[in-house]
């Protein structure tokens, strides 16, 4: 919004740095780390007087004999990503159709995890919303997405587009209703996927948000990339007139992302809980979308990727050797694959720092797909 004080500039000449998009992406980083640094305190505070905190006891242990013990600790600190995003975006970004989806999907999904943990909290288990009705409202949401984006003459044309990585131009166009209807399965597969991805990562201090720091820094780039008329055309990629706004968005993830890392770092203070990790697969999911790189999420996002392969494989290898053997088998020891290794014996810290320095890789090779046209 503050981006609009640079038509003023002929009153003091400074304003006309607001232009800028690399300076008001900073600025929203800044902003919103320094939103999230205000609010941790007060929300961790508020969170534990009011006993918002997860019911469960992890006896888990590891060789050295230390204990998993997260019980109580608050949870919905989804709530301060969200207020810094949602802060940092209203100051430094220029509304667009863009931007007003990616902040739809956002809050939609915030909103839904926020019941989830609530009910949560609330009855002092583990149920929460049940698994149909949370498929129900993320299916709301893509389908509200796509109308948002199929009906606004600015992104029309280019949201029936796909682009995969490696390649230089559109394999495929999503024409008629047919088109839409293969375009509304692709978007809610990617939605609904890393809304559930990032949820599954969520399990160790530092992990889901760790890594979507990395993811965040990604698209960012490859928004102003493809909002950028002279760097799409050099990279050869879809030019998106607009989508560079979404790189404030990034930023004000970054930012946000880092202050609520200084809460959840082990030992946490805060989880993010269902109203943080839906909120934020859903929100990078389409971001991927409009930025036409919604493949390369499979690279950036490798971690979260292999988290939840490992819940699939785990289940299915589980039902197919009970109805072969008549006895269920595990592939891995536990599942999501990251405690997998905490039943190996690796301390908490070491896992999720090697799953910082593979989601780091996958970061630096989905950005390389850019290049390698």
């Amino acid at each position: 919004m503050l981006s609009y004080l640079a038509d003023y500039e002929e009153f003091w000449g400074p304003l006309r740095v607001l232009r800028y998009l690399t300076l008001r992406t900073l600025l929203a980083a800044g902003t919103a780390t320094l939103v999230g640094f205000v609010l941790g305190p007060w929300l961790i505070a508020k969170l534990r007087r009011l006993k918002f905190g997860q019911h469960y006891d992890d006896d888990r242990t590891g060789d050295l004999g230390e204990r998993f013990d997260k019980k109580n600790t608050p949870t919905m600190g989804g709530l301060l990503i969200f207020v810094a995003v949602a802060v940092s975006t209203l100051l430094w970004a220029t509304p667009n159709i863009y931007v007003i989806t990616s902040m739809f999907v956002y809050g939609a999904l915030t909103a839904i995890g926020f019941r989830d943990d609530y009910l949560k909290v609330s009855r002092g288990n583990r149920e929460g919303i049940s698994s149909r009705e949370k498929l129900f409202w993320q299916t709301a949401v893509t389908a509200g997405t796509l109308i948002l984006l199929a009906t606004n003459p600015t992104s029309a044309e280019h949201i029936r587009e796909l682009w995969v990585p490696f390649v230089k131009e559109p394999v495929f166009m999503f024409v008629g209703i047919i088109g839409m209807i293969l375009l509304f399965i692709m978007m809610f597969f990617w939605v609904v996927g890393f809304s559930n991805a990032i949820n599954l990562t969520d399990g160790l201090d530092g992990l889901a948000i760790g890594c979507t720091i990395t993811v965040a820094l990604v698209y960012g780039i490859m928004a102003y990339a493809a909002g950028n008329f002279r760097i799409s055309e050099y990279l050869l990629i879809g030019y998106v007139p607009g989508t560079g706004e979404l790189a404030v968005i990034c930023g004000a993830l970054v930012g946000a992302g880092m202050a609520f890392l200084w809460y959840n770092s082990h030992p946490a203070e805060l989880f993010m809980g269902d109203t943080g990790s839906l909120a934020l697969g859903g929100l990078i999911g389409v971001i991927a979308f409009m930025v036409q790189q919604p493949l390369t999420l499979v690279i950036v996002g490798g971690v979260f990727v292999a988290e939840a392969l490992s819940v699939i494989i785990q289940v299915s290898y589980f039902k197919y050797t009970r109805r072969q053997t008549g006895e269920g088998r595990r592939f891995f020891r536990m599942a999501p694959v990251h405690h997998h290794f905490q039943k190996r014996g690796w301390p908490e810290t070491k896992v999720v720092l090697r799953f910082w320095i593979i989601s780091l890789m996958c970061a630096l090779i989905g950005l390389g797909t850019l290049k390698l046209r």
